[in-house]
């Protein structure tokens, strides 16, 4: 039977893909908003089994590739993939800790746009340098930002450490 805090913990999950599709979709923030979708998959990550985490990555992969009508499928495969090296890094890497939750958050997300963008973009685009060393650093920097806020703000209303 799943405990109290588990409870809170996949309610504040959920809460924070609803918030994702609200300021993207709902309110057109797009780009501006946080990726909120990326970061709740990798908060989740950490409590579950890695199949538990592909699967729950394939599904945000699935919801957020929905909206896409130019590269369906790239989300899917990457957050697919992303959910499951994030369960995998339990095994290497122990720690709760605030800077440990933002790094983990900061290279997660870059490891998504990274692998979004292998598969996704467009052959005669150029640019690889300026949106690996400018753009993508800082779309990850916020993401880690908001999630080590939405985290603080869990912690404080459930009393978890």
């Amino acid at each position: 039977m799943a405990s109290r805090s588990d409870l809170s913990f996949w309610v504040f999950f959920t809460l924070l893909v609803i918030a994702h599709f609200i300021l993207h979709v709902a309110l057109g923030l797009r780009e501006t908003a946080p990726d909120l979708l990326t970061v709740a998959l990798l908060l989740g990550v950490r409590r579950t089994r890695s199949s538990v985490a592909a699967a729950i990555g394939l599904l945000l992969g699935l919801l957020q590739d929905s909206l896409s009508l130019s590269a369906f499928g790239a989300d899917a495969v990457v957050l697919t993939l992303l959910g499951y090296a994030g369960a995998r890094s339990r095994d290497l890497f122990e720690g709760d800790s605030l800077l440990f939750v933002a790094a983990f958050l900061f290279i997660g997300k870059w490891l998504h746009d990274f692998g979004y963008w292998l598969l996704a973009r467009d052959p005669s685009a150029s640019g690889f340098v300026s949106l690996f060393l400018v753009d993508v650093p800082i779309a990850a920097l916020y993401a880690a930002v908001a999630g080590v806020v939405a985290l603080l703000l869990y912690r404080a209303s459930t009393g978890e450490r």
